[in-house]
């Protein structure tokens, strides 16, 4: 008990009265923060932040105990955080606080579009809290190692966020209307967003590189990290800072968020080409200067390489066709058939299932040995399947058929059909390829050798944010299209932040 004390329960209270405090000033700035002390049957600023602040101490506590456990990295702990953060807006403004005002809980679309002020709170709260969290145990952080960031990290994380943001901007273009992604949150003239962007990208590439200064597992897991840093990113910069800094101060309302949409998909590639080009660059480096040559008993990179591409291909048919028979219900064989210029179902079907099989062997090549269970590969695959729904059904598919990319809030809840689509063919991805993944047995492997390692692995796997990481993109891929799809007019967003 004085251990779960010590490194738990007081540490977590006091990180949640740090993430309070980053909570009520935001509320305070939105004029909401008085409304919380009808939870406590009582009115006035003074009653308002003394519930606020027992609310988040009391939540903290629950915060240390829920990682005091996992291995210490900062990066994975702000994971943590955020996805904590998401479950409580659920419990808090959702759930709760209607039963304490004598309310209508609120498990309905338009409460929780009502309440997405308050998302934004709770996802900030929960990072605050994990970063303060960090702060008050950095002895065993820094025991660990995952608090020593090297220069050559920082150089790393540098170069990966520049380059990503000024491939993004040659991509966009600066005298489109996507370059909104980059000034309309910012307020500068659209011919120096490029300016903008590498800012924001090296900025980002810095903060990436501070909270990994090793990468955690291969170069799938860093692309999905990459992914739900990538959302982190358009909370606080779209959202939260480039507003303050122009003067226009928080934009968490729902009309503000619908707006800014049209930066999610940039911001969300961002975090992806980071986490994915930092792991290869730590990786080169590693490769050419790192004296230790062990690794993974196998074939040779060149045989295993193979069998991940061959593993992936075959696994994304299977995906591929389970994703067919949504296409049939939403009726989207047609669009595909228009790539190439026909109206036959059967050369839409041979089309659909050869990118599906492209899609999967790049994900054999990204994801090898990183499921270790059907938890874990469903994880990895539901993750994936958005990635390409946004790069896919949002970006890619309209510009094939000559048309701008498709990335406000009202085009990406109308193409939510094939979001679902997309998460059945990545949960159907990541299931086979593990299956005939844990087939693989070398020769010179036992297969108790074979299993043991397997488990191993997959106990180091539950002590990273793995589990979170998997809970938050998919809150992510469901929620944030509903939440900003504009279906009429919500409640008004002022009482409902607990």
């Amino acid at each position: 008990m004085p251990e779960i004390l010590r490194r738990a329960v007081v540490p977590g209270a006091l990180a949640g009265l740090v993430g309070g405090v980053v909570f009520g000033a935001a509320m305070h700035e939105l004029g909401t923060l008085d409304s919380i002390a009808t939870i406590a049957r009582a009115s006035g600023s003074v009653a308002a932040a003394f519930v606020h602040m027992t609310i988040a101490a009391l939540v903290g506590i629950g915060f240390g105990l829920l990682v005091w456990r996992q291995r210490p990295s900062a990066g994975e702990t702000v994971l943590w955080g955020l996805t904590y953060g998401a479950f409580f807006w659920f419990v808090g403004p959702l759930t709760l606080r209607p039963v304490f005002v004598d309310a209508p809980i609120g498990w309905n679309l338009a409460a929780a579009q009502g309440a997405f002020a308050a998302l934004v709170g709770h996802l900030l709260y929960g990072v605050a809290a994990a970063l303060a969290f960090v702060a008050l145990r950095r002895r065993d952080y820094a025991a660990a190692g995952h608090l020593s960031v090297s220069r050559g990290s920082l150089v790393r994380g540098g170069l990966a966020g520049a380059g990503v943001a000024a491939l993004l901007t040659a991509t966009v273009g600066t005298d489109h209307e996507l370059a909104e992604a980059w000034t309309s949150q910012s307020g500068v003239p659209g011919d120096a967003a490029w300016i903008v962007a590498l800012v924001v990208g090296l900025a980002c590439g810095l903060v990436y590189a501070l909270l990994y200064p090793r990468p955690v597992g291969g170069a799938g897991s860093s692309l999905t990290r990459g992914a739900a840093f990538g959302f982190l990113f358009w909370i606080v910069a779209a959202l939260s800072v480039l507003p303050v800094l122009d003067g226009r101060g928080l934009t968490w309302s729902l009309a503000d968020a619908q707006g800014a949409f049209i930066s999610f998909p940039t911001y969300l590639f961002l975090g992806i080409g980071i986490g994915v080009l930092y792991h290869w660059l730590d990786g080169l480096v590693r490769l050419l200067f790192s004296d230790d040559v062990r690794g993974h008993a196998s074939e040779g990179a060149g045989v295993e390489g193979l069998y991940a591409l061959t593993r992936g291909g075959f696994a994304g048919l299977a995906g591929g066709l389970l994703f067919t028979l949504v296409m049939i219900q939403i009726d989207w064989l047609p669009r595909i058939a228009s790539f190439v210029g026909s109206g036959s179902t059967v050369a839409a079907v041979f089309l659909h299932l050869g990118i599906a099989t492209l899609i999967g062997a790049s994900y054999g090549v990204l994801f090898r040995r990183q499921s270790y269970d059907l938890g874990s590969a469903t994880g990895w695959g539901l993750t994936y399947g958005f990635c390409w729904w946004v790069l896919g059904a949002l970006t890619l598919f309209p510009v094939f058929l000559g048309a701008e990319p498709k990335w406000d809030a009202a085009s990406a809840a109308n193409a939510f059909p094939s979001l679902v689509g997309h998460l059945v063919y990545g949960a159907g991805l990541g299931i086979t390829f593990y299956l005939l993944e844990s087939r693989s047995n070398p020769w010179w492997v036992t297969r108790t050798q074979a299993e043991a390692a397997r488990q191993a692995s997959r106990r180091d796997q539950m002590l990273t944010s793995a589990p979170a990481l998997w809970a938050l993109m998919i809150f992510i891929a469901l929620a944030i299209p509903l939440l900003l799809a504009k279906t009429g007019e919500p409640p008004a967003p002022g009482n409902l932040y607990y």
